[in-house]
């Protein structure tokens, strides 16, 4: 008998380690944009030199605002991240996202794992599949 709840507890284990629903996050299937605060600066656009500040996450189904772990934050080193949109310089889903925004914008992208780090993930902090919510406020438009 003994032996019977070492095997039960085992399989209960492994099960576990597959991970939940909300950490592979299969239920987002397409990026989503929300528009916390509407800017009123210049427009982001492809060919545009951005610099935001943003936090990631990982995204997370049963969290509020399905925020899960915070992966990054240009807020921790004090220095905004500067880029060219449309170049690939950053995950596509934020690439995508912050098309569209204006200056003094703050906009909140949930980004499908195939527009983030995808099937490979980002090791250690993304797991491969995982879905990312992105915070972004968007400083200046070149």
């Amino acid at each position: 008998m003994p032996r019977f709840f070492a095997l039960l507890a085992g399989a209960l284990l492994a099960l576990g380690a597959l991970g939940s629903p909300s950490a592979r996050a299969d239920d987002v299937t397409a990026m989503t944009t929300k528009d916390v605060v509407v800017g009123t600066g210049n427009t982001a656009r492809d060919d545009s030199d951005v610099r935001i500040n943003y936090i990631c996450w990982l995204y997370d189904a049963k969290a509020p605002d399905h925020h899960g772990a915070k992966i990054d934050s240009s807020y921790d080193g004090g220095r905004p991240l500067s880029f060219l949109v449309g170049s690939n310089e950053v995950v596509e889903g934020m690439d995508s996202g912050i098309k569209g925004m204006k200056v003094g914008g703050k906009r909140t992208i949930v980004v499908p794992s195939r527009m983030g780090y995808g099937r490979r993930g980002s090791p250690p902090d993304v797991p491969p599949n995982s879905a990312l919510v992105f915070d972004i406020e968007l400083l200046e438009v070149h």
